[in-house]
C-alpha cells in the first residue's frame, strides 16, 4: 500500500499587535505620500498597498485620509530630524555634511511628498502639519547650533540663530529647487556646495558680530586643509586676492 503524501505544512499565520498593525498602514502611507501630494491618495489605495481591507484602515484612523496623513507625517517627521544627529567628534564642517547627506538622501527618497509638504497648499495641509513641520526646522537649528559649540546650556545670540535659520531655509529651497531640475547637479555636488554656503555665511556674519567671531575662531583650529573649510579657502585665496585693490591703503 503506498503511504499517504504528505500534506503540505501550515504556514503560520501571526497575528499583528496594534503596533504593528498601525505601523505596516504607515508605512503604506508614506510609500503612496513619497511620490503624490497626499490630497491626491485614496484610503483604497492604501490599503490595497497595505494588503488589508478599507475598514481595517479606518478602524485604526477612524479620521480618515486627515489622520492618516498627519501620523504619517509625523512619522516621516521624526525620521527627518535624526538625520541631523550626528555625535560631536571630527572637524564641525565634515559632520554637517554628514547630516546634509543624509537629509538629501531622504530628500530623494520621499520627492514628491517632501515637494508637497514643504510647499504646503494641499488640502491635507493644517495648522497640526504646519506645526509638524515648524517642529522639524527648530529641530535642526538646535542641531546644527551644537555643532557650532553653542548648545547644552551656551544659547545662541541672535545673530547666531538668525544665521543657522536662514541657512536652513537656504538647505530647504535648494532641495526643492533640486526636484524641479531633476535632481541636478548629482547630490553629492549640491550637499558641498550648501555647505560652502555655512561657511561663507559664518565667515561673513563673524566680521560683524562678536559672538559669531568667536564661534569661528574656536572652530577653526578643529578643521582640516583636506576637510570642506580647508578645500574651499584654497578655493577662495585667488578670489581675494583679485580684490585686493578693495582694501584700504594703509
Amino acid at each position: 500500500m503506498t503511504p499517504a503524501a504528505a500534506a503540505p505544512p501550515n504556514r503560520a499565520y501571526r497575528r499583528l499587535s496594534v503596533e504593528e498593525r498601525r505601523t505596516q498602514l504607515l508605512g503604506a502611507a508614506l510609500t503612496l505620500f513619497a511620490h503624490r501630494a497626499p490630497d491626491e491618495v485614496s484610503l483604497d489605495e492604501v490599503a490595497a498597498v497595505a494588503g488589508v481591507s478599507r475598514p481595517l484602515v479606518y478602524r485604526y484612523f477612524p479620521g480618515g485620509r486627515q489622520q492618516l496623513y498627519e501620523a504619517a507625517l509625523r512619522s516621516a517627521a521624526d525620521e527627518l530630524k535624526l538625520c541631523f544627529a550626528e555625535p560631536a567628534e571630527g572637524p564641525p564642517t565634515e559632520r554637517v555634511t554628514r547630516v546634509l547627506g543624509r537629509y538629501l538622501r531622504f530628500v530623494d527618497e520621499h520627492d514628491a511628498g517632501f515637494s508637497a509638504l514643504l510647499r504646503g497648499g494641499s488640502v491635507a495641509e493644517t495648522s497640526r502639519t504646519t506645526a509638524i513641520v515648524d517642529e522639524v526646522r527648530r529641530a535642526a537649528a538646535e542641531q546644527i547650533l551644537l555643532h557650532l559649540g553653542r548648545g547644552d546650556g551656551c544659547a545662541a545670540g541672535p545673530r547666531l540663530r538668525m544665521l543657522v535659520r536662514t541657512w536652513i531655509a537656504a538647505v530647504e529651497a535648494a532641495s526643492l529647487i533640486w526636484l524641479d531640475e531633476e535632481k541636478q547637479p548629482i547630490a553629492d555636488e549640491l550637499r558641498a556646495w550648501l555647505v560652502d554656503q555655512l561657511i561663507a555665511l559664518l565667515g561673513a556674519t563673524a566680521a560683524t558680530d562678536e559672538e559669531t567671531a568667536s564661534v569661528v575662531a574656536a572652530l577653526l583650529p578643529l578643521e582640516t586643509s583636506s576637510g570642506p573649510a580647508g578645500k574651499l579657502a584654497a578655493r577662495l585665496v585667488p578670489v581675494v586676492g583679485g580684490a585686493a585693490h578693495l582694501l584700504p591703503p594703509d
